[in-house]
């Protein structure tokens, strides 16, 4: 068994240089050999920066670097689908970002790539490895609160994105996107999804309905079970990031996230009042950190991925059916979306 896992990055946007830096001094089980992005003077300037031996203008050199065992996939994500598929078949691990694909049919042509090869593949829902989020799931597998019955769960981000990524044909759109987390979290917590009903719109900023996008939506969760969820979706939160969940269940209830960043609170003559936090690195630092060093772990030790293809894809089958609910205004089964 190798001692340290050779790993190349592509994908250098803003969550791909979190993921970089951190496999580059703080994943100690890991050798960070190269990084790749379109843009390559931004490719040069990190290699030069985090001294990494080796960068590269495109995903096919990095893939094709003998010295690599694995590639970490922090792509847009109408890129996944060829860069999974490429990674799996030239033999080397793979670690792949939210959601996995835009599609039902990529995800699946994906997976069944990943099952001839034999390659490994886990995704990346780095909720699972907050600290909060994992909490909870054990107190529920305690019984702490219960049977769980209703679950909420609430993303909400300070602003919008540009909008050349809230362009549905390259992000999947807000539901797809954002709200991959919150299906995920439903069937961490809840079982698997029988149907969803959204509603939602362009309200916030007009300019997102130019490239078919929306900016604040509600899902409508009914689980297999019988049990029930809501998925509160926005992107103008002002204030800071607001990232919730709550489980109610028949003994009590649980509630993962809080606003206040800092442990402090000003009190003087006008009011009471304390910062909010300010955007997802923030709240999930740890979360990241945790979860590319499990992956690194887990290739080194051949343990099983943490979260598998086949996560992925119920989330995304989530995903359309809560996406083409809201444009059918209609209750959309899952399993109708094949």
């Amino acid at each position: 068994m190798k001692s340290k896992l050779n790993v190349g990055v592509i994908g250098l946007g803003r969550l791909g240089q979190v993921y970089a830096a951190d496999l580059a001094h703080l994943v100690p089980n890991a050798n960070l050999v190269a990084v790749a992005d379109l843009k390559t003077e931004l490719a040069q300037k990190f290699a030069n920066d985090y001294q990494i031996p080796k960068w590269y203008g495109n995903h096919h050199e990095i893939i094709n670097d003998k010295e690599i065992d694995a590639i970490v996939v922090i792509s847009s994500t109408s890129a996944h689908k060829e860069i999974v598929i490429e990674a799996a078949k030239n033999g080397k691990a793979v670690f792949c970002e939210k959601p996995i694909s835009l599609t039902l049919e990529n995800a699946k042509e994906m997976a069944d790539v990943i099952k001839s090869t034999g390659a490994f593949l886990q995704m990346a829902f780095q909720r699972r490895f907050d600290r909060g989020y994992a909490a909870a799931l054990k107190k529920i597998d305690e019984g702490v609160i219960g049977e769980p019955v209703l679950l909420v769960s609430i993303s909400r981000d300070p602003s919008r994105p540009p909008l050349e990524f809230c362009d549905p044909t390259k992000s999947g759109g807000m539901i797809a996107d954002m709200g991959a987390h919150d299906f995920d979290v439903c069937r961490m917590f809840m079982g698997e999804v029988k149907s969803v009903y959204s509603v939602g719109g362009a309200l916030a900023y007009p300019e997102m309905k130019e490239v078919g996008d929306i900016d604040n939506a509600i899902v409508s969760v009914t689980f297999e079970s019988g049990k029930v969820g809501h998925v509160n979706l926005s992107r103008n939160a002002i204030f800071g990031y607001d990232i919730r969940t709550e489980i109610w269940g028949t003994k009590g209830s649980l509630q993962v996230g809080y606003f206040r960043e800092t442990p402090l609170l000003v009190m003087v003559k006008e009011g009471i009042t304390h910062d909010v936090v300010p955007h997802f690195m923030e709240r999930f630092e740890l979360a990241y950190l945790a979860q590319i060093r499990n992956f690194v772990d887990n290739v080194l030790h051949e343990k099983e991925p943490a979260i598998k293809a086949e996560d992925a894809i119920a989330a995304l089958k989530i995903s359309l059916a809560a996406t083409k609910s809201h444009k059918e205004n209609r209750v959309v089964e899952v399993k109708t979306i094949v």
